[in-house]
């Protein structure tokens, strides 16, 4: 149907309204005001010596500078459609220039609703991911390494840095029992909070010599690592610290030394660990920075007024409690159990590819609209 005059006229009217709760909703006179204060402080000599401090102030002001960018495109494209619209009844030649600048004002529309989903404090922060195999011994030791794999290959193409902190192997070498590293990028959490939960793949087995079909689960778990911005007091004698000796496959680089570190604190019985490094004191170090984001974790979880959210993490690794199925035979299909979004290209999503966005956004944006709701 021929894009009318009309038409404009409503759309410019829809989209003036949705600019104005966007103002109102992503705070754009807040960020603008920290954005000044920001530059003023990184113009200040004394800060070049905090090197931290200094890191953490200019990832505050690329992210400012990103979202306003944002703002400020949708402004600027809504402003060139209401010059479109005052010549297009004189000049209906540009109804497709008016039709190619709808699309873009909606794709920017798209973008900027997103970023609302991604406001909370800890969304912009790293994220600590751990994934754990299901009962099924090698089967799901298996499926928590292609998982692994899957998250390796999503953070090298949204250049993310990824450093793993803990790994337990299996029955061989290749296999994995647990494992546990931080997503290093703007909004990893934000992203990868929507991955918590039961992950069921279903496939025919390399391991089973009649090529039988078996169902395996795995566990992904996700924290924000939490950085000097929050305080999380933690009392010395709440903690219970043990040293081992570093897992791995044996050889000539075998660690000799109980250098790794297992941190129980005592009033939770949360239990985090580290055996990266050959330093004791650094594995430390990397272990309690863990512990203090499980624990912010821990109590925003005990102030949600409701429980869905925990009590599904809470579930057992198998059939029916799962949030996403990938199967690979008879037929391969990708589905999300909480949004119905589904995909036929599996390889695609196990390999990281942008469609694994799409899985997490649509989940993200339906928690949103939850949220708004209520």
């Amino acid at each position: 149907m021929p894009l009318t005059s009309k038409d404009l006229e409503q759309k410019l009217a829809e989209l003036d309204q949705k600019s104005k709760i966007f103002f109102e909703s992503l705070a754009i006179n807040s960020k603008r005001e920290r954005l000044e204060e920001l530059k003023k402080q990184l113009d200040l000599p004394e800060i070049w010596s905090d090197t931290a401090k200094m890191a953490a102030l200019n990832k505050e002001k690329r992210v400012l500078e990103s979202n306003l960018e944002l703002y400020s495109k949708l402004e600027s494209d809504i402003e060139e459609l209401a010059l479109a619209r005052e010549i297009f009844d004189e000049d209906p030649t540009i109804e497709g220039e008016a039709e190619a600048m709808l699309a873009q004002i909606d794709e920017l529309v798209e973008k900027i609703e997103f970023q609302k989903m991604l406001g909370g404090k800890t969304d912009l922060m790293n994220a600590i991911v751990s994934i754990n195999a299901g009962a099924g011994g090698r089967e799901s030791q298996d499926w928590a390494v292609m998982l692994s794999r899957m998250y390796a290959r999503w953070c090298e193409r949204k250049g993310y840095g990824l450093e793993v902190i803990d790994k337990n192997t299996g029955d061989d070498a290749t296999a994995i029992k647990n494992i546990t590293f931080i997503a290093e990028g703007d909004y990893a959490y934000g992203y990868l909070k929507a991955e918590v939960g039961i992950h069921r793949l279903v496939r025919i087995s390399p391991f089973d010599a009649n090529k039988r079909r078996h169902t395996s689960f795995a566990s992904v778990f996700v924290t924000p690592e939490i950085d000097d911005s929050i305080e999380i007091e933690i009392d010395e004698k709440d903690l219970k610290i043990d040293t081992y000796r570093s897992g791995g496959a044996g050889g000539q680089h075998v660690n000799k030394t109980d250098s790794a570190i297992r941190i129980t604190h005592i009033p939770t019985g949360i239990v985090v660990q580290c055996q990266n490094d050959r330093s004791q004191h650094k594995n430390k170090a990397t272990a309690m920075k863990i512990l203090k984001s499980r624990l912010y974790e821990f109590e925003l979880r005990k102030k949600q007024e409701e429980s869905s959210e925990i009590e599904k993490q809470k579930m057992g690794i198998d059939f029916g409690s799962q949030i996403r199925s990938y199967v690979l035979h008879p037929y391969k299909m990708v589905k999300d159990h909480r949004t119905d979004f589904e995909t036929g290209n599996a390889d695609a999503v196990l390999d990281g590819e942008p469609i694994l966005d799409k899985f997490m956004e649509d989940y993200l944006l339906k928690e949103g609209e939850t949220n708004e709701n209520h």
